[in-house]
This record gives structure tokens, C-alpha cells and sequence, in this order.
């Protein structure tokens, strides 16, 4: 019982104070890195996209989530894994933009395929940072991806709605009441 007490003083003395100053568990390093690592392949798959689709409103909103979403998401992911001495992931290079009509119809992803895999990927980072909310013991990691979960919903609600503008939502078989007979 002595023991588990004293471990208990420990424990509380290494994590009480200032979040930034207390240490990093395995989960909440295995969680910052992985999300880096998605975010950097995140940001080269939708450059490859924007130079594929031909929908200016769909280019447009790749490009702001570019910006707004994914960038900083890579800056602060780095920020935080830097400071705690973790290695960071590689950084792909820049893609160039491509002239669309050089790429081969047969060749090019089709716009309403571009926002079903950007969709399907916001829904996974949805999940993701929830599930890095929920193992955080550090205030500030538990934060940072409450924010990153956020960003992604408000993106996944643009989204949906360019979606069903377009027409390019197939939606399930939509249930309505009927009338018993």
C-alpha cells in the first residue's frame, strides 16, 4: 500500500504544472506521429487531386483545406513531436500543378470520385482524433486534436454539401413512413 501511495506522489508530481513541461506516453507519441505522418500523405494526395479534378468549387475546397486544415495540422503535429526529441516523419515533395488535360481521360480521377475518397478520408480523421482525445492524459495533446477533429468536421459538413449540389451524393435507400393498413 506504501508503495502504491508513494508511486501515486510520484506520478502526480511528474504530471501536474504546466502540460507542455510533463512527459509524452507511448500512445499520445504513437498517436502525434501517425497523424503527422497521415497529414504529410494527406497533403500530397489532395495536390494530386486538385490536379485532377475539373470542378472549380471541388478545386477550391481542396485547396482551402490544403490551407487551413492540413498545413497547420502538419505545423503543430511537428512542433509538439520536435519539442518532446521525437523524429518526425518525411515530408514528400511539393507536387507541381498539372495541366488537366494532359492527364488521359482514362487516366484521371473523375471529380465525384476525388470527393468520395476526400470524404471517406475526413470521416477517418474524424475518428482518428477522437480516439487521440480520448488517450491523451496531457491537457494540451487532448486539445490539439479536439481541434484537428473539429476542423475536419466543419470540412466534412463543405464538404457534403458540394456533394449534394453537384448530385454527386448516392444516398442509401431513404426511409419514409407508411401508412398502415
Amino acid at each position: 500500500m506504501n508503495l502504491f501511495l508513494k508511486g501515486s506522489k510520484m506520478i502526480m508530481g511528474i504530471l501536474s504544472g504546466n502540460p507542455q513541461d510533463e512527459p509524452l506516453h507511448y500512445g499520445e507519441v504513437f498517436a502525434l506521429w501517425t497523424s503527422l505522418s497521415v497529414a504529410k500523405f494527406r497533403l500530397d494526395s489532395y495536390q494530386v487531386y486538385i490536379n485532377h479534378t475539373g470542378d472549380e468549387e471541388l478545386r477550391a475546397f481542396l485547396k482551402q483545406v490544403i490551407e487551413t486544415s492540413i498545413k497547420p495540422s502538419i505545423k503543430e503535429l511537428e512542433e509538439v513531436l520536435l519539442h518532446n526529441d521525437i523524429p518526425v516523419p518525411p515530408t514528400p515533395a511539393e507536387r507541381p500543378e498539372a495541366d488537366l488535360e494532359q492527364i488521359p481521360v482514362g487516366a484521371r480521377f473523375q471529380d465525384a470520385q476525388i470527393a468520395y475518397i476526400v470524404g471517406a478520408d475526413i470521416a477517418a480523421s474524424v475518428i482518428a482524433c477522437g480516439q487521440g482525445v480520448s488517450q491523451s492524459i496531457r491537457e494540451d495533446i487532448g486539445l490539439l486534436f479536439a481541434q484537428m477533429g473539429a476542423k475536419k468536421a466543419k470540412d466534412g459538413a463543405a464538404l457534403l454539401q458540394i456533394t449534394k449540389n453537384k448530385g454527386w451524393l448516392v444516398p442509401p435507400p431513404l426511409h419514409h413512413e407508411t401508412k398502415q393498413q
